[in-house]
């Protein structure tokens, strides 16, 4: 049976690092995780997450909500966009991404994050 579960990201079950410029909280609900990613200004997934993941884009399915600041995701084919706060956002793997902008993105991750960032 399935239980009600409250969790905060001030208490995160896990913290993933990554190698530079932010760091992925997650918290496990109902079997599943879900991150919140605070991606600092210089950020760019191939310079602060290729190294821990080991591939040459992100393989990551992301399903999101931007709280703030803005980023831009280009996928392997060179398609661009950018998001910003308020928008929600559907990313398929193998894609990059870099902050945009001076300020900090924080992203909320429903997607597919088990071995997202994470290392070992």
């Amino acid at each position: 049976m399935a239980q009600l579960e409250v969790k905060n990201f001030q208490r995160p079950d896990e913290t993933r690092e990554f190698e530079h410029n932010g760091k992925a909280d997650v918290v496990t609900l109902g079997g599943r995780q879900v991150a919140r990613g605070t991606f600092e200004p210089g950020w760019r997934w191939s310079k602060d997450v290729r190294p821990i993941a080991g591939t040459e884009r992100c393989e990551t399915s992301h399903l999101g909500f931007c709280v703030s600041g803005r980023m831009r995701v280009t996928m392997s084919d060179g398609t661009e966009k950018e998001l910003g706060a308020g928008d929600a956002v559907a990313i398929p793997p193998g894609h990059d991404a870099e902050v945009v902008g001076d300020e900090e993105c924080v992203l909320i991750d429903f997607g597919e994050i088990a071995g997202y960032a994470k290392r070992g």
